[in-house]
């Protein structure tokens, strides 16, 4: 995200020949940027258009085995939905069996 950061500024930065801050935020929230995080936007407050947080869960951890973390079918994507890879298990003590 910092490399992506550093692409939204040089967007800026190109597009409104200034260094002036003024500017270059006016710039920064009316448009969007392909970056290599994917598309970013951001919204007049200065935060993210859409959201970029992913929850996980590790799910049907059977022992105290570490490398079990390394298996993708273990760390499920809950939220957001258009990323979701399972259902969050709750209470949390039924995610280990």
């Amino acid at each position: 995200l910092t490399y992506a950061a550093g692409q939204v500024l040089a967007t800026a930065v190109e597009a409104t020949k200034s260094l002036d801050h003024a500017k270059l935020a006016h710039f920064i929230h009316t448009h969007s940027f392909s970056t290599v995080a994917g598309k970013i936007a951001f919204g007049p407050d200065g935060e993210w258009v859409k959201p970029r947080s992913i929850l996980t869960q590790f799910q049907h951890i059977t022992d105290h085995d570490i490398r079990q973390i390394n298996d993708l079918k273990k760390w499920v994507v809950v939220w957001p939905p258009e990323y979701r890879t399972g259902n969050m298990i709750y209470p949390y003590a039924a995610a280990r069996k």
